[in-house]
């Protein structure tokens, strides 16, 4: 594999913790302490993924992650961010910074291993699926904008589509209605976010069993949970 990941924590035992067993997994592991010097370091060597904790001496996880996302040349390096907050409103502002993944402290590093892995695989051509398949029953097939239920074609609209799509791509995340709203329509929606309530509703219901699996995050948005 040999990848280099950055690992970025001020918590020298939680840096080795997670160093140790990203190396056992065969990656390489630069890791760095405070935001400056993962700045610095970031201009010599570019990793295949940041590990990035929200809680640094010096400079604002969220805002290093800013400014990584406004680089050309750093913008397209994925990004999960480790961080004791868990509250949802700050995994959502990281998200919507670009992050692509974020674990809570306190956390498996297994766990945390398997998510370097999944959004590696995500951001590998190579390996991505064509078809989305969801509890052996639900498959989307992203080429021909086709959902099947155990076998079954569902006749949904591109909107229900797309918004299935999104909520299935990343799995037990939250999205915003407005963020969904900006996926679907862009700079060109002209439509209020309640419409995404609507549309919600039909799906769940041409969904059937799998409806439930649409869960709404109150005074927030939507999330795709199987």
């Amino acid at each position: 594999m040999n990848k280099i990941i950055a690992v970025v924590e001020d918590e020298p035992d939680i840096l080795h913790l997670v160093s140790i067993n990203l190396e056992k997994s065969g990656f390489k592991v630069k890791g760095f302490e405070d935001g400056n010097s993962f700045l610095k370091g970031i201009k010599e060597t570019t990793p295949a993924l940041i590990i990035l904790d929200l809680m640094l001496p010096d400079i604002d996880g969220l805002e290093i992650c800013k400014l990584l996302k406004k680089d050309d040349k750093t913008a397209s390096i994925p990004v999960i961010m480790l961080t004791a907050k868990g509250e949802e409103t700050d995994k959502i502002v990281g998200l919507e910074l670009g992050a692509d993944d974020y674990v809570t402290k306190p956390f498996s590093p297994r766990e945390l291993v398997a998510r370097v892995k999944a959004v590696l695989r995500r951001r590998d051509p190579e390996k991505m699926s064509k078809n989305i398949e969801i509890a052996d029953i639900l498959v989307i097939d992203l080429e021909k904008y086709e959902v099947t239920l155990e076998g079954k074609p569902l006749e949904l609209t591109t909107t229900e589509f797309k918004i299935l799509e999104m909520l299935a791509k990343k799995r037990k995340w939250v999205f915003t209605r407005e963020q969904i709203l900006d996926y679907l329509w862009g700079e060109e929606k002209a439509v209020i976010d309640r419409t995404i309530d609507v549309h919600i509703r039909h799906l769940r219901t041409k969904l059937g069993k799998a409806g439930s699996w649409i869960k709404n995050i109150r005074g927030i948005g939507y999330k795709l949970e199987a």
